[in-house]
C-alpha cells in the first residue's frame, strides 16, 4: 500500500483516510501496523465493491446510521454513525489480527450490517 504524508489530505482532526487504495496520512501521525491493517481490509472491501460502489455504499450507510442515532438520542452522532458502519466495523474488529486478509472470505463485511 502506498502511503502519502501531508497537510492536506485528510482534514483536521483525521489521522489518515484511504482513497483508492492510497492511504492519505496526516504529517506528524505514526502509522502504526494495526492502523496499516486496517487500510489494508478497507482496500480488499473497496477492491470487491469496484471502488465507486464502496464509497456509495460507505456514504449512504453512514447518512441511515446518522438518521438512526438522531431517532435513538434525540441528536445525531457523526461518530457513532462512523463507528457502526459495516466497513469500519469489520476493520476495527480485525485491524489487530496480521493474518486475517489471508483467510477473509468475500463481502465479509456483510455479517455485521
Amino acid at each position: 500500500m502506498k502511503i502519502v504524508y501531508n497537510s492536506l489530505i485528510p482534514f483536521k482532526g483525521f489521522a489518515a483516510i484511504n482513497l483508492f487504495g492510497v492511504l492519505f496520512v496526516r504529517d506528524g501521525i505514526t502509522v502504526t501496523p494495526p492502523m496499516l491493517n486496517h487500510e489494508r481490509i478497507h482496500t480488499a472491501q473497496m477492491r470487491e465493491m469496484l471502488y465507486l460502489f464502496f464509497y456509495l455504499w460507505y456514504i449512504i450507510e453512514w447518512l441511515i446510521r446518522i438518521v438512526f442515532t438522531f431517532i435513538r438520542r434525540d441528536k445525531p452522532c457523526i461518530y457513532s454513525a462512523y463507528r457502526n458502519i459495516s466497513f469500519e466495523r469489520e476493520a476495527y474488529r480485525f485491524e489487530k489480527y496480521d493474518n486475517y486478509l489471508e483467510k477473509r472470505e468475500l463481502f465479509n463485511w456483510l455479517e455485521l450490517l
